[in-house]
């Protein structure tokens, strides 16, 4: 193989797809869970389930030879990667899915937001300015996997939240994120 194949195969690897992160945030919530679990958990095949895993591996973001989470490389990577990697635009205000800081748990903290974000989705109750979610079927889990739908949200309000907002979406992640200290 020449260099530019061996660059092109580093690259291929090294880029985290915006459904990693939910497959890094569910490892979070259920260390070591086999493949055919975690697609069904995102909605995703389970082939698209192995390559997340495979892509996370190689950012460092999961050990190599388990499903285990490096907490402290996702928050960072959470905290300063993601905002830039997948950076989120409000679009127009349509139906959908609350999210950011229109979402629990941060509506809890912050009340009802004078402009709430939304996914677009037709099941949606709240009107908002619109973003695309980080993958298309994100939307479900509100009723499907709420413990990763507040996560997801919690990551949106980084994407596009103000500092108060990504402050607090930091802080509640690193609660939610971290092991137990108990023992």
């Amino acid at each position: 193989m020449n260099h530019e194949t061996i660059t092109a195969m580093r690259q291929r690897a090294l880029s985290l797809r915006p459904h990693d992160v939910a497959a890094a945030l569910q490892l979070t919530l259920e260390p070591e869970l086999p493949y055919g679990a975690l697609a069904d958990r995102l909605k995703i095949s389970l082939g698209e389930a192995h390559n997340a895993v495979r892509r996370l591996k190689s950012a460092r973001l999961v050990g190599p030879g388990e499903k285990r989470v490096a907490i402290a490389h996702l928050l960072e990577f959470l905290a300063k990667g993601v905002p830039y990697a997948f950076p989120a635009e409000l679009g127009p205000v349509t139906r959908g899915i609350p999210t950011a800081h229109s979402a629990p748990p941060l509506i809890e903290r912050f009340g009802a937001a004078a402009d709430p974000v939304v996914w677009p989705s037709a099941h949606g109750t709240t009107r908002g300015a619109s973003i695309v979610p980080l993958y298309p079927a994100a939307p479900e889990l509100l009723d499907s996997n709420r413990p990763l739908y507040e996560l997801l949200a919690l990551t949106d309000a980084l994407r596009i939240g103000q500092i108060r907002e990504q402050k607090m979406a930091i802080e509640v992640l690193t609660e939610r994120l971290r092991p137990s200290r108990q023992g």
